[in-house]
């Protein structure tokens, strides 16, 4: 598949088939990819809550995918920073929200000068053609025992764009997507899957949801 360049890129923001908001500045644009900056919501996993029967350990699912619920989430205001402590994991988003055409898929990377610093972006993965929404990324700091300091606004992960042989059906992301029709779909087919699975009906499901 074709990776989009520069000069692709700008001509598919121009078109506004490719949107980022806020808009791109200078320093974002690669040569071929799309350096994407730190928005301000920061979330903690949770490792307690307290119920009827006391404090008690909050053990997720892993069968239930990602539930804001199990997070704190920390909105941090211009000018503000988050020190990442040492094997601190916490998910993070994007600065931009992204609208991505449904001919176009893109990759995720981390930026090598991130890895440096001892802090790992943990997502290098697929971002659907036809997505509509910001990116919820997961960061670590791999380090013993140097707190990580990071700003809203940098730059910290990669965005390649590949062009597909058609165009594909849109499906909004579920966590963060502007069709909330569509989200409840996408929702509702997961619900359906896991709930065969945690049944152990996985000869089921293949049955059932052929392609």
């Amino acid at each position: 598949m074709p990776i989009l360049t520069k000069a692709n890129i700008i001509g598919r923001i121009t078109r506004r088939d490719l949107v980022f908001e806020p808009q791109l500045d200078q320093f974002q644009l690669q040569t071929h990819s799309v350096d994407l900056r730190l928005g301000f919501s920061f979330m903690l996993p949770k490792v307690w809550e307290m119920e009827k029967v006391g404090r008690v350990a909050i053990n997720i699912d892993p069968l239930s995918g990602f539930d804001k619920k199990y997070y704190q989430t920390i909105e941090l205001k211009p000018g503000q920073y988050f020190e990442v402590l040492p094997k601190e994991f916490v998910i993070v988003s994007t600065l931009e929200t992204l609208k991505i055409p449904p001919d176009i898929m893109g990759v995720l990377y981390p930026r090598s000068s991130v890895n440096r610093r001892g802090l790992s972006v943990d997502l290098t993965g697929i971002v659907d053609a036809g997505y509509k929404g910001k990116l919820i990324i997961p960061i670590r700091n791999n380090t013993e025992s140097q707190v990580i300091r990071v700003y809203p606004g940098e730059r910290f992960c990669q965005i390649v764009f590949y062009t597909l042989n058609g165009e594909t059906q849109v499906r909004t992301s579920r966590y963060d997507g502007v069709n909330k029709s569509q989200v409840g779909v996408v929702r509702e087919e997961s619900e359906i899957e896991m709930k065969l699975i945690r049944e152990g009906k996985v000869d089921s499901l293949k049955r059932s949801y052929k392609i």
